[in-house]
């Protein structure tokens, strides 16, 4: 649906650049229904602050998404709580119950959606508040990630430990991970840095395995659907792409446990050791899902960082089938996000993305 004159006031469902769905998604929707957009990649900013490549959405879209506006905490205006009228009341009597005498630090909370994002002092310790709405399903994802996958990550410091948690209440709390975000930064394109990311990944990966005889065909369902909301794509590359997907067959995957969002602007560098933060597209899915950021955006102008990052993994396990698939739903649903949030430089990339992607079929 190519509407390039008139961009539509965006709503919680534009926030979801993703095409890939997770098993939450096929929870709540079924792999029969009609995919629904909950799988955003840019609301659940961690501790560093906004990032880089993403811009600040468009004013209309920080009408719809600013949680101030609405101040659900119960607060009048003017008399501002110690977090600031993030958390609802509820949520703030719950951290200050397991954290007597918090103070806020720093509001690291990025207004796309409802997340809010605290570092917060108690005693001499310094943790990370997160939380949100109850129709954001980002916290839920991380706690599940907190409490199952990112142990073996966490026991080495390569990833924060949760501290305290309540899923009822979409809120999380854990510890503070020293480091400077890696985007930005000359980390950014030192082989060494991607030789962690590739080896922490590979152990992240290799905790489990499942065949999914359904992910691929909800996949492509979500990314079908992404050409049916507005957007500035070619038509005759929505066209392409739609052809593609309707001849596309496909078949059972293995999935496993993966980040969702595997990148810089989600690494820290403290000194020289790699961590890693923000699991809040924390889901299973085809491990190779897990490179298609990388793969768009630094390898391709560097691939010595792919050959470092592979180095680090132990094998290349991208299928070219699937891969190209894959590349073509991410190009898709991402030029549609830009879209509706009126990133317009992020958008011209993501079609660039799309004539490319385009390219391998």
């Amino acid at each position: 649906m190519a509407i390039p004159n008139r961009r539509p006031e965006p709503t919680a469902a534009a926030t979801d650049p993703c095409p890939i769905p997770t098993h939450w998604d096929v929870e709540i929707a079924g792999h029969g229904a009609a995919p629904r957009f909950t799988d955003g990649c840019d609301d659940h900013r961690d501790h560093r602050g906004p990032p880089g490549p993403w811009p600040a959405p468009c004013s209309a879209f920080q009408r719809a998404a600013a949680p101030e506006r609405r101040s659900p905490t119960g607060y009048s205006a003017g008399m501002e709580s110690w977090h600031r009228n993030r958390l609802t009341t509820r949520q703030a009597e719950l951290v200050e119950a397991w954290l007597p005498g918090v103070r806020l630090l720093n509001d690291l909370s990025w207004n796309l959606i409802d997340t809010a994002v605290l570092e917060v002092g108690h005693g001499r310790r310094r943790y990370v508040v997160k939380a949100a709405g109850p129709s954001n399903h980002h916290i839920g994802r991380e706690i599940e990630a907190h409490l199952s996958s990112t142990v073996v990550l966490a026991r080495q410091n390569h990833a924060s430990k949760v501290v305290r948690s309540d899923r009822s209440m979409n809120i999380l709390v854990t510890e503070y991970l020293e480091g400077s975000l890696v985007e930005g930064t000359e980390a950014e394109f030192e082989s060494d840095t991607y030789l962690q990311a590739g080896h922490l990944l590979r152990v992240f990966h290799d905790q489990a395995r499942r065949t999914d005889p359904d992910y691929e065909a909800a996949a492509t369902a979500k990314a079908l659907a992404w050409l049916d909301t507005p957007h500035r794509m070619e038509e005759s590359a929505a066209e392409e792409a739609r052809a593609v997907f309707g001849t596309y067959r496909p078949e059972p995957v293995m999935i496993v446990p993966t980040h969702g969002d595997w990148q810089p602007r989600n690494w820290l560098m403290d000194g020289t050791e790699l961590r890693i933060i923000d699991f809040g597209r924390y889901g299973y899915r085809p491990a190779t899902s897990d490179f298609c950021r990388l793969a768009v955006q630094q390898w391709r102008t560097a691939p010595q960082l792919e050959s470092a990052f592979f180095e680090g993994y132990g094998s290349d396990r991208r299928d070219s089938k699937l891969w190209n698939v894959m590349l073509l739903r991410e190009a898709v649903a991402t030029a549609a996000w830009a879209y509706h949030v009126g990133d317009d430089e992020f958008e011209e990339q993501r079609h660039r993305m799309l004539r490319d992607a385009l390219a391998n079929f």
